[in-house]
């Protein structure tokens, strides 16, 4: 046979059916109370974490039953792919499919032929650099007093 039993509000000990009192506040919420004592405390407005008695006193002190620790159990996350304003979904998809490596080193080809051809506009012909060799025909100042 089960006896429905209720739990006191301040304590936290189950109150049998035929003791305890009952209170309601003038916002409507009920109060259950195991005994006179209880709620005599509770109307005086003293918490129930600071009498060594109570269940509240013994949670938050750490003490009696130690239960079991179990893992809280983390939702692993759905990666979902979604089109860019660019690009379609279907462009999106055969770009991660082709592999990295090789748009790596198509890249890299790019970018050298680009140095190698950058740096031939730049270096000058060799008749343009044996005339800045030659002695120029102005005289050249030299440095210090005069």
């Amino acid at each position: 046979m089960v006896i429905k039993t209720e739990t006191c509000e301040f304590t936290e000990y189950r109150v049998y059916p035929g003791r305890g009192q009952r209170f309601v506040s003038k916002d409507g919420k009920v109060h259950f109370f195991i005994s006179h004592k209880v709620a005599s405390l509770f109307r005086q407005r003293i918490k129930p974490v600071k009498l060594h008695w109570t269940q509240a006193w013994r949670k938050m002190n750490k003490k009696g039953k130690t239960e079991a620790y179990t893992r809280k159990r983390t939702r692993r996350t759905t990666k979902v792919q979604k089109a860019i304003v660019g690009l379609s979904l279907e462009e999106l998809k055969t770009k991660k499919s082709t592999p990295k490596q090789k748009t790596t080193e198509t890249a890299t080809k790019e970018h050298k032929d680009k140095a190698r051809k950058a740096a031939k506009a730049a270096a000058p012909s060799k008749a343009q650099v044996s005339a800045k060799n030659l002695p120029s025909s102005k005289p050249q100042m030299q440095k210090g007093r005069m």
